[in-house]
């Protein structure tokens, strides 16, 4: 029985550790930028609880490097389904937070199931360019590609979770052009955002809470003791950290509870303001290791499922990186978009982990084992 928990030797010296590791590494430096963020007025407890959502995010991890991802290739229907009917319960049963219903209460915690309904997209697409031999510019494949895309994220968009449409769609636009799809229908497609953004923008589904906390970063000064009281006071810590930062713990803006959402959303505000540009800058640098890491991986993919897989969580992990950190300085709009793996969060963490686990799986098995 404990013989099929192990994973075979030829195969564990294909894995890259080294990407496991900075994954690690960033979690735990997350997870003393919340303890910072929240000792105040919780002491230890999202230390410990996000230390903890670490143990079991790499058990996830494990138990995927268990399985050959063809098999997931084989259930991704199963997985897919599954996500959006999980997303309807949301729609309908989930507790409303911060303007959206984006979450699935069990006792005090929830579960975010957007957060794994993007896992499941990013497989469907995945096995449909497999399926399609990665034939994306003919107009029928095309079309089932986008209705795959589009479900979930119809979905999302009902919540409204105006963040994770974004991640959404950034998934998408980044599989498809690296499936080769034309370039002008690419350009139409973003055309084609644009005019359903403004629909939205004037549809009964945005409220006002949306419209002024994505349009505040263009002018936070305006209320600077309402809407754009969390950015102002995420800039003011950030550029007061200067270089070297104030030192862990330090942190005044921090301290003072200026910043809502530091040990989620604004977690870059913590970094900024106790470790300073320096440490910013080595945040980033191991992003990118990570991200090259992911990338290399993508190349020697064996198959296009594998590269597509890849490609999906790469995207993932850009735009989110982009968008969290951009927020945090007022250059990209407000939205609940987390930091990969350093923001509090057990379904942020959960599914990092699982997309951690279908690249390093996609690299163990770039080649055949001959037992």
């Amino acid at each position: 029985m404990f013989e099929k928990l192990k994973i075979n030797g030829k195969l564990l010296k294909e894995l890259d550790y080294g990407a496991i590791i900075i994954s690690i590494v960033i979690v735990l430096f997350g997870a003393i930028n919340i303890y910072s963020a929240t000792r105040l007025k919780y002491g230890t407890s999202y230390l410990k609880l996000q230390v903890a959502w670490l143990f079991i995010g790499l058990g996830l991890l494990y138990v995927i490097l268990l399985f050959d991802y063809s098999i997931i290739l084989n259930h991704a229907g199963l997985i897919y389904w599954s996500s959006i009917v999980f997303l309807l319960i949301n729609d309908i049963f989930g507790s409303v937070a911060n303007g959206a219903r984006s979450w699935i209460s069990i006792g005090s915690r929830g579960i975010q199931p957007s957060e794994f309904a993007k896992i499941g997209m990013i497989i469907m697409l995945a096995k449909k360019l497999e399926d399609m031999e990665g034939n994306i510019n003919d107009v029928k494949n095309f079309f089932i590609l986008c209705f795959y895309a589009i479900l979930p994220m119809s979905l999302i968009v009902i919540q409204p979770d105006m963040g994770m449409t974004m991640v959404s769609f950034f998934i998408v636009l980044g599989i498809f052009y690296a499936a080769g799809l034309n370039s002008k229908v690419i350009l139409w497609g973003l055309g084609a955002l644009v005019v359903l953004i403004a629909v939205i923008w004037n549809s009964p589904l945005m409220a006002p809470y949306w419209k002024v906390r994505l349009t505040t970063f263009l002018n936070p000064e305006a209320d600077e003791l309402g809407a754009g009281l969390q950015l102002i006071s995420s800039m003011t810590g950030i550029g007061s950290g200067g270089i070297l930062g104030k030192g862990f713990l330090k942190g005044t803006q921090i301290a003072g509870g200026f910043v809502p959402e530091a040990h989620t959303d604004f977690i870059f505000a913590v970094v900024g303001e106790e470790w300073g540009m320096i440490g910013a800058i080595a945040l980033l640098i191991i992003y990118a290791v990570l991200i090259i890491k992911f990338i290399k991986i993508t190349v020697n993919s064996k198959d296009l499922f594998g590269a597509i897989l890849c490609t999906g969580v790469i995207s993932t992990y850009i735009f989110s990186i982009v968008q969290n950190i951009g927020m945090t300085i007022g250059i990209m709009p407000i939205t609940g978009i987390t930091l990969p793996l350093m923001s509090y969060g057990g379904s942020s963490i959960l599914t990092n982990f699982m997309s951690i686990g279908l690249v390093l799986n996609v690299g163990m098995r770039k080649k055949k084992i001959n037992f």
